[in-house]
């Protein structure tokens, strides 16, 4: 893994650093890469349930490098980042801020844990641009079309807290502590089992305003791979032996 992005496995979690401490985490086309390679690296080994994606230095990231940009172009990797993120579960543990670009690759997670006190918002339209990696398809599923509105149209970022308020964070955090926190949730998931997590996801994510036909249909291409696997054995013989379980990830 390459020196921009950093990777720790910690139990069934994988820990995903950001480590361009000196440009606030702009992600360059080295950082975009390796963040995709380190995505790669959680969904391709059984071993693990869920990823914790966080940043190095005073902040989670700033978004894309425009000195960067003004030199080579978009970065690679950060657009496919943002399309398709990881098929297994992602933390978001954000300190400092996380605006634009760096809000919408929290938005790329399942679930953000934020410092209390930190700012977060979309304020391209301050700068003639718009938020265009996200924010505009993420934000209004999770706050709703309105403030969704509100957010771009003013570009005025809101606190944590406001953002708790509103459901764009799920948890709080003390100052310094978001990493624990997103950890210690990470650490609740990650008992239960992968294919079963990876799904649950699929769903959540894939069949957001779809017909109860669609999502039934849908469902039923993957439910049979769940019910037959090594891991649907393995936890009804664990709960029979009063033990847990001893997942596989198959």
């Amino acid at each position: 893994m390459a020196d921009e992005v950093l990777t720790e496995v910690q139990g069934r979690v994988l820990v995903i650093t950001l480590n361009r401490p000196e440009a606030r985490n702009a992600v360059d086309s080295a950082l975009g890469a390796a963040l995709v390679a380190a995505t790669e690296q959680l969904d391709g080994d059984d071993a693990l349930s869920l990823g914790v994606l966080t940043g190095a230095g005073k902040g989670f990231s700033a978004g894309m490098d425009l000195k960067a940009f003004a030199r080579e172009g978009p970065p690679r990797g950060l657009g496919t980042f943002l399309q398709k993120g990881a098929a297994k579960p992602l933390i978001a543990a954000v300190e400092g801020f996380a605006l634009a670009g760096g809000l919408e690759i929290a938005l790329t997670c399942d679930l953000i844990v934020a410092a209390r006190g930190i700012k977060l918002g979309i304020p391209e339209a301050k700068r003639g641009l718009f938020a265009a990696g996200g924010a505009m398809l993420r934000l209004p599923r999770r706050v709703g079309l309105g403030k969704a509105m509100e957010l771009a149209l003013t570009a005025d970022p809101v606190s944590a807290e406001e953002a708790q308020a509103i459901g764009l964070v799920d948890q709080l955090a003390e100052p310094g502590q978001a990493l624990a926190t997103a950890l210690e949730l990470a650490g609740r998931i990650a008992k239960n089992a992968p294919l079963s997590l990876a799904l649950s996801k699929k769903l959540l994510r894939e069949m957001h305003g779809r017909t109860e036909a669609e999502f039934w249909e849908f469902q039923a291409r993957d439910a049979a791979t769940i019910f037959v696997s090594e891991d649907a054995r393995e936890g009804a013989v664990a709960f029979a032996q009063k033990r847990d379980p001893a997942w596989k990830g198959r």
